[in-house]
């Protein structure tokens, strides 16, 4: 590397870390306002984004000062490079500890030589997670028992994932679920270790699972539904003995459509298409239905 090239990396580096700065410290006044809230009929009105993808930032912060939860760790799956994810804030704004992986050498070795990995109590590590080293990933990695926050967000296996968790109870769970599929049916992908969704269609939108199928599951598991946020993207859920005075709410009242559009056309550019019409695109692919356990058409 030469001595410019050097120097610009070194000034980008600065910027970006002020930039950081800047915006972890709007996070804080933001969280402190969040704190002052009651208990709210729609936790979208929490919604604020720092290091989070939408306004998960916001309902995170807004439920963790309303649920007691004794362990601050959490556990965050597909995080990437982890510069956007919705557990950030949550690092360095309240201090939690944290787990989290992604299926990159690369991005978690981005992760490693940020100064987040040092400044605070972290693991990241490398892994495709399946159902079937789920567990003894997370085992490996310390957690046991109760945890305080969970977050799902593998774009394909989502529903077999946290179906198959067992060596964790965290106390609040966020998983991402498919829209597109809509608020009737209970289906998900048919599980296969090694999904990619750009391999099983070059759409990208043909993965994860329907909102009632993770409110089925989740009730069997012992948890609540309370809502998902504004983008119509993540389902949050809260165990049932640490419920307070939040209320659930039924999938119907807390569906929302998706308003991005990330539907890409065969040579892997987005096409924008509007949900109604990028839906049309998979129709007649294979769902499981998870109340009948029969293989379906979507």
């Amino acid at each position: 590397m030469s001595a410019s090239t050097k120097h610009i990396a070194q000034q980008n580096s600065r910027i970006i870390k002020e930039i950081n700065d800047m915006k972890l410290s709007w996070g804080r006044l933001m969280s402190n306002e969040v704190r002052k809230l009651g208990i709210l009929d729609d936790i979208h009105k929490a919604e604020f984004k720092i290091f989070s993808q939408w306004g998960d930032d916001g309902i995170i912060q807004y439920l963790i000062n309303q649920v007691n939860i004794p362990a601050k760790n959490f556990i965050e799956f597909g995080v990437e490079n982890y510069t956007e994810a919705n557990t950030r804030f949550l690092l360095l704004n309240d201090n939690w500890s944290g787990l989290v992986m992604d299926c990159s050498k690369e991005n978690i070795n981005y992760i490693k030589n940020d100064d987040i990995y040092w400044k605070h109590d972290l693991i990241a590590m490398y892994s495709f997670v399946t159902v079937e080293n789920i567990n003894k990933t997370i085992s490996e990695a310390g957690f046991t028992g109760d945890i305080g926050l969970l977050h799902i967000d593998v774009d394909g296996n989502d529903y077999w994932i946290w179906k198959a968790i067992d060596i964790v109870s965290p106390i609040i769970v966020i998983i991402e679920y498919n829209s597109l599929f809509g608020k009737e049916r209970a289906i998900t992908i048919p599980y296969d270790p090694t999904f990619n969704r750009f391999e099983a269609h070059h759409s990208g939108i043909y993965a994860g699972a329907s909102l009632l199928a993770l409110c089925d599951l989740a009730q069997e598991k012992g948890y609540s539904f309370i809502g998902s946020n504004s983008a119509g993207n993540n389902a949050y859920f809260i165990r049932n003995d640490s419920l307070s005075e939040i209320k659930s709410i039924t999938t119907e009242q807390g569906y929302v459509p998706i308003k991005f559009r990330e539907h890409r056309n065969q040579e892997g550019h987005l096409t924008f298409l509007p949900g109604l019409e990028a839906i049309k695109q998979i129709r007649g692919m294979k769902v499981f239905n998870t109340s009948t356990n029969e293989i379906e058409a979507l």
